[in-house]
């Protein structure tokens, strides 16, 4: 797979930039279908690290009610990426 499709967008939420701070871990949306090794080789490649661990998670859409109507979201894919010691994503550390 391309590098560009399998890396969705960064997922920045308090939980994700205490991870960051702490425990050298990004979190990314990716793509449903990119396996871990995809993962892996497209942070290897865009940012230029070296990637210790992946970890994946499909995280199911929720039920939406609006009166009679009813409709869900689109399931997502989140990917944990844990960095080997002394590496950080310089994208990440600027902000």
């Amino acid at each position: 797979m391309n590098p560009f499709s399998v890396l969705v967008k960064p997922i920045l939420s308090e939980k994700s930039l205490s991870y960051r701070e702490t425990e050298q871990k990004y979190t990314f949306l990716v793509d449903k279908l990119a396996t871990k090794t995809d993962i892996k080789r497209a942070v290897e490649k865009l940012f230029e690290v070296e990637v210790q661990a992946v970890n994946t998670c499909i995280t199911r859409g929720k039920v939406k009610r609006r009166g009679t109507n009813v409709s869900r979201e689109s399931s997502k894919k989140k990917a944990v990426i844990t960095l080997k010691p002394g590496q950080k994503i310089k994208m990440f550390e600027d902000q």
